[in-house]
């Protein structure tokens, strides 16, 4: 009876579970085709802008407005003040893919500064300090208004 040396034996399986493993990704590319990649990219599901504003971005605002008027007294107000400024920093990833045909650079350079300033807002509701969520919050409504400056032709302003 032959006996097998370990290191052989150890080596003769990983190389069994590399070569499975490749087999394994080939295989599950094919299947996938050749545009499987691109076909998951962001596509929009509602590509009018008002509409995708007025159903996403306005009801999520209005929340947080009346959320972050006063310093929030219990951790309920606190959670849904980073529900709602968790929402909209998403929302600007969200925007990145309705950019327009004309002026794509400002509207990237405005959603990012969304999804930075809610970002920024949501931290500070985390940490619980009012006066540093305030401050992102008033930040990322003046970049709002700015955009819409740009795109609505100054309509749709946001007061905070």
């Amino acid at each position: 009876m032959h006996r097998i040396n370990r290191k052989s034996l150890f080596g003769s399986i990983v190389l069994l579970g590399l070569g499975t493993a490749l087999v394994w990704s080939q295989s599950t590319q094919s299947l996938a085709g050749p545009d499987s990649k691109k076909s998951q990219a962001g596509v929009p599901v509602e590509p009018d802008m008002h509409e995708f504003m007025e159903y996403v971005f306005q009801p999520t605002y209005k929340r947080l407005k009346h959320s972050i008027a006063t310093e929030p007294e219990n951790r309920k107000a606190w959670k849904s003040i980073k529900s709602d400024a968790l929402i909209l920093a998403e929302g600007g990833n969200l925007l990145l893919l309705h950019e327009p045909k004309d002026n794509g650079t400002s509207w990237n350079t405005h959603s990012v500064n969304v999804r930075k300033e809610g970002g920024l807002l949501y931290k500070a509701a985390k940490a619980r300090d009012f006066k540093v969520a305030r401050k992102h919050y008033e930040a990322m409504l003046k970049n709002c208004n700015a955009c819409h400056q740009d795109f609505a032709d100054g309509e749709h302003q946001l007061a905070p």
